[in-house]
């Protein structure tokens, strides 16, 4: 869960290093060259980005315009106007190095490689956030709040979600989570509530007006909060007002869809003029509490330890596609994906499961952990956002850890990268995540003598906080396989839409970068499905 982020980062804080530096980003990490005139010769004259993924010697506040990408956990991510990529995250970083520097910081990037620092949007606690509490504290028949409210360590500043409106405007959905317990020993965890910002200038991070309280956790229990809080499977509420996704649906109507843990995913209509509920919403806890929206997912009927979070609601030609990440997030974290004709649901996976209806495992899974041959290879990766350039590229963009003790560093679980990768759409409509992360590789046309050779193959099935481990497979001329998995299986490409064909399974191609070799170079990676089956490659030599 999130919780463990924060006792990880605090551990981390004996190793962040202190140095001096700008704000803007650092001309190192620029990698565009002079634009050559087509893909075949960009692809010849391409570098690819040098920034280490150990950035512990630069993990502190004063070298925050050399982040780019370290310290990034929770990203979500919009296209302005202005032709910028707009970013925003949870508080969260390596040594704690953000703290008392404000929340919800903001980068930006031209081309989703290079990424400029460029601060805080929200400078302190929001004043409603006490009177809010209160206020449902003397309804609910409790003292006001003792909570000290001019510490905001105690406070989590947790998963925004931003997105266009339309021209000047601009939202941004995000979390305040509540320190203790609703009435001491004994009684379920306190609330957290979600509030709401815009801006019609991106661009400049202190234009952020808070328009206040939008939701907060509700439950069925009516008052019966003396629940104990490891008592995970029945605790007091059914929704956690935590991680919103806002989605503006085809026909124009305004939808949050929030939830961590507790029960499932709820959808909730918005007003939207306000970006508030369409619907009064009424006193958070009855036997009636509809108005706080309608169960979308769940992952197990009737058991509130869900194991879920995060849902990332977008629109893809016909269906309305909800991302969500399994599994606490330190290791285990893995990316999920459902869809449904409406936005209200029923979602189902891959498979034919019906999550909304009946609740199970989604599937397919999209990211995992995992390892190639070379490199310590990633784990904690999900909660992500999902967007597209507007020319009908997608991408996927969330946090990677490093696996535990790497290089000796007993804290380096704790490193927090944020990773864009490429999405392709398979034929039946399905959303493949790449396993290599972007970086601006050139397009050029994929031959299929390029493909004859040895590239790492990964069976990326679900296990519990261990990374899928890359295995050797050989394309041979003759095609045919000669070596790994499929040996013995015949291959076939279709050079038109970049899918090569593998004992029967469609994998769908992309130029993107070998980060794991020495220097970083382009390559070929595919990504695939094969009824509840993920797998990921990518060719080596």
């Amino acid at each position: 869960m999130k919780y463990l982020n924060i006792i990880l980062l605090s551990l981390s804080s004996l190793f962040a290093i202190g140095c001096s530096g700008g704000d803007t980003v650092d001309e190192v990490n620029k990698t565009t060259p002079t634009t050559p005139d087509s893909p075949d010769d960009q692809l010849a004259s391409y570098v690819a980005p040098t920034y280490n993924d150990d950035y512990t010697s630069i993990a502190s506040w004063d070298n925050r315009s050399k982040w780019n990408l370290a310290n990034v956990h929770d990203p979500t991510v919009m296209k302005a106007d202005d032709g910028y990529y707009y970013m925003y995250q949870t508080d969260a970083s390596y040594g704690n190095a953000h703290i008392g520097h404000g929340h919800f910081f903001c980068r930006r990037s031209k081309n989703l490689v290079d990424w400029e620092f460029m601060g805080a949007t929200m400078s302190s606690l929001p004043s409603w956030v006490k009177t809010k509490l209160n206020e449902i504290r003397a309804n609910m028949g409790l003292s006001a709040s003792t909570v000290n409210f001019n510490d905001e360590t105690q406070f989590g500043f947790w998963a925004p979600c931003v997105r266009r409106v339309s021209a000047n405007l601009y939202r941004m959905y995000y979390v305040i989570t509540i320190p203790g317990t609703i009435n001491g020993d004994n009684t379920w965890s306190e609330r957290s509530f979600i509030g709401m910002m815009e801006t019609a200038t991106p661009s400049n991070v202190s234009s952020w007006v808070d328009k206040g309280y939008v939701i907060t956790n509700a439950s069925d229990k009516g008052l019966n909060f003396n629940v104990k809080s490891n008592d995970w499977a029945n605790c007091y509420f059914k929704y956690n007002a935590i991680d919103p996704s806002y989605i503006i649906t085809q026909s124009g109507e305004h939808w949050l869809v929030y939830g961590s843990w507790h029960s499932g995913f709820a959808a909730v209509q918005l007003n939207s003029s306000t970006g508030l509920p369409l619907n009064a919403l009424g006193n958070p806890w009855g036997t009636d509490i509809s108005a706080y929206g309608k169960l979308i997912n769940t992952r197990q009927m009737g058991n509130r330890w869900q194991a879920s979070e995060a849902p990332e609601v977008v629109y893809h030609d016909g269906y309305y596609y909800m991302f969500m990440a399994y599994d606490e997030l330190s290791v285990a974290y893995n990316t999920r994906v459902v869809r449904s004709k409406n936005i209200d649901g029923p979602y189902v996976g891959i498979d034919g499961t019906d999550v909304t209806n009946n609740g199970g495992d989604a599937y397919p899974i999209v990211t995992h952990p995992y390892k190639f041959s070379k490199g310590y290879g990633w784990v904690g990766i999900s909660h992500c956002a999902v967007f597209d350039d507007g020319n009908g590229n997608w991408f996927f963009f969330s946090q990677g850890r490093f696996p535990a003790n790497v290089g000796g560093n007993a804290y380096s679980n704790a490193i927090m990268m944020g990773q864009v990768r490429s999405i392709r759409w398979s034929e039946d409509g399905w959303p493949v995540v790449m396993p290599e992360r972007y970086g601006a590789v050139p397009q050029a046309a994929i031959t299929e003598s390029e493909l004859v050779g040895n590239w790492e193959h990964i069976d990326l099935s679900y296990n519990y906080a261990k990374q899928d481990v890359a295995t050797a497979m050989t394309l041979d001329a003759n095609h045919t396989v000669t070596a790994g998995t499929w040996t013995g299986a015949t291959w076939s490409y279709d050079a038109t839409s970049k899918v090569l064909t593998v004992n029967g399974v469609k994998l769908y191609l992309q130029r993107e970068v070998d980060w794991e070799a020495s220097p970083r170079k382009a390559t070929i990676v595919y990504a695939g499905y094969n009824g509840k089956k993920t797998y990921w490659g990518k060719k080596v030599n």
